[in-house]
């Protein structure tokens, strides 16, 4: 006789996404996972409309939950709906992305069955609108050349691996009465540190290729930038507001980037162009090879400026954190063992 499935929470931050809370939703409830499982989303005070349309949702199918996150960061959100769960496990996902039948499923099983501390998938990123920019923005943030080595973005097919952190996530709920729920101070980046405290305390992170879901990423320039910049200030901020700090290489060279073109004004013709030729280069043969992939010649336009969007509003963002964590170090002084780096 089989053991019967464990009962799934499904915890879902959420704020403003009334134009992709439904089929976020719809993506879930169309689960072929075959044991019980709720849906909890955590609001934070939406005022488009999101609030009302998860209040309708959970009037009809007694499967959907709302919490309140009236601090409106994820973090808070995060543990208020695991505080609220029912489940066995805990998976979490993203209100602007959506899952296939079988994603639940095979997160659950891949958990289980391989004895990891936290299992997931990676995500196919595509644009919230149409355009050619938009496009490039999907692009970009799937390439080496755009995100580093961030696994969950890059990898397609293979075997399942030992990684960082994977998309959303997938634990049993006991992990989160062991070591902590999310850091509660890092607006961003709260996903990173509890993986490290996860890993440090011997939890492996196990990533299946095959496990894919859809993620809409921000598409018009604007907001495109401004993400990134409030990503690249998270990247350098828990310095002071953690006493761990998920750091690797891949968020620091944009700051590197920068860094070193705003030093190039500095130096004499022509090494001053050195930066930005070296880099102009580097980025126009990434374009290329996207543009030879998708079979798409107008990459060669749209993807420099996309790259260029990602890396200098993320190395920008991450300047503008180094000034506001020595502020905040000269007030407070330095969090214990914060100087203790991911490797």
């Amino acid at each position: 006789m089989t053991a019967p499935e464990p009962f799934v929470s499904v915890i879902v931050p959420c704020r403003n996404e009334a134009a992709f809370i439904g089929a976020c939703l719809d993506s879930i409830l169309a689960s072929d996972y075959p044991g019980p499982y709720e849906v909890i989303v955590a609001d934070g005070k939406s005022t488009d409309g999101t609030r009302e349309l998860l209040e309708t949702r959970a009037a009809l199918d007694g499967r959907i939950r709302v919490v309140g996150n009236p601090e409106r960061v994820t973090p808070v959100a995060l543990n208020r709906a695991i505080a609220a769960s029912r489940g066995e496990v805990i998976l979490r996902f993203d209100a602007h992305a959506a899952m296939p039948a079988g994603y639940l499923r095979r997160c659950v099983q891949l958990l289980l069955g391989s004895g990891a501390s936290n299992a997931g998938g990676t995500i196919r990123t595509r644009a919230r609108s149409a355009g050619r920019f938009p496009e490039a923005v999907g692009a970009a943030l799937s390439s080496r050349f755009g995100v580093g080595n961030s696994s969950f973005r890059t990898l397609s097919g293979g075997a399942p691996r030992a990684v960082d952190t994977v998309f959303g996530g997938c634990w049993r709920k006991e992990i989160f009465s062991r070591l902590g729920g999310f850091n509660e101070r890092l607006a961003r980046g709260q996903d990173l540190e509890f993986n490290l405290r996860l890993r440090r305390s011997g939890g492996v992170i196990l990533l299946d290729p095959d496990i894919v879901c859809d993620y809409y990423a921000r598409a018009d320039i604007l907001s495109f930038w401004r993400h990134n910049f409030r990503n690249g200030e998270w990247a350098i901020r828990p310095f002071a507001l953690s006493d761990i700090v998920p750091v690797r290489p891949r968020h620091l060279i944009p700051l590197a980037l920068v860094t070193a073109l705003f030093a190039s004004l500095a130096v004499p013709f022509p090494w001053s162009i050195g930066v930005v030729s070296f880099y102009a280069a580097a980025n126009f043969a990434a374009s290329v090879q996207q543009a030879a992939a998708a079979r798409k010649a107008r990459f060669l336009l749209s993807m420099p400026v996309a790259f260029a969007s990602l890396h200098l509003a993320y190395g920008l963002g991450s300047l503008w954190g180094c000034i506001r964590c020595c502020v905040a170090i000269s007030r407070l002084g330095v969090p214990k063992h914060a100087s203790r780096t991911e490797t």
